[in-house]
């Protein structure tokens, strides 16, 4: 039977490089698709995949996870903290073939362990209202709704959980 695990990855391997483009990709894609009724150009992928900074996730205030569903990479989840009783969980993705098998629960649960890990006592994050998907995941795992925690240009829902 194959199963989920979860691991610290560094943030620049080769593995969190190819998750993070098809991470991109889909939310790219879906974003242009429902407002510009296209999809993302080339070069707008290119912009955002190298563009993006992601080496604040790294110890000791963050932590980038890789989910393997057997041996195959499979999804990731960034978690850094924002200050010593706050974490932020950042670009949780499972790959589309994937889904429905669990991940994105198993991936959430480790970023909330590793927050705990970071010392952090309360997790946010934000996300966009396209992505149902995801809002109802965090729903499901007791996360709320709250007020805005930052001003991110895509970000249309905000969460907190109590950890």
């Amino acid at each position: 039977m194959t199963h989920w695990t979860v691991a610290p990855e560094p943030y620049d391997s080769p593995v969190a490089a190819a998750l993070w483009r098809a991470y991109y990709t889909e939310v790219s894609d879906r974003y242009y698709l429902l407002h510009a009724g296209r999809r993302t150009e080339a070069t707008e992928l290119e912009r955002e995949v190298t563009g993006a900074d992601w080496s604040e996730l790294t110890s000791p205030k963050g932590e980038l996870l890789v989910a393997r569903y057997g041996d195959e990479p499979a999804g990731t989840a960034g978690v850094r903290l924002l200050d010593t009783d706050t974490a932020e969980l950042k670009r949780v993705f499972v790959r589309e073939e994937l889904r429905g098998k669990g991940g994105g629960a198993v991936l959430v649960r480790a970023a909330e362990d590793t927050a705990r890990a970071l010392g952090a006592v309360r997790l946010v994050l934000d996300t966009r209202h396209d992505l149902t998907e995801a809002r109802a995941l965090y729903a499901r795992l007791g996360y709320t709704e709250t007020e805005p925690h930052n001003e991110e240009r895509y970000a249309e829902h905000w969460f907190s959980k109590g950890l």
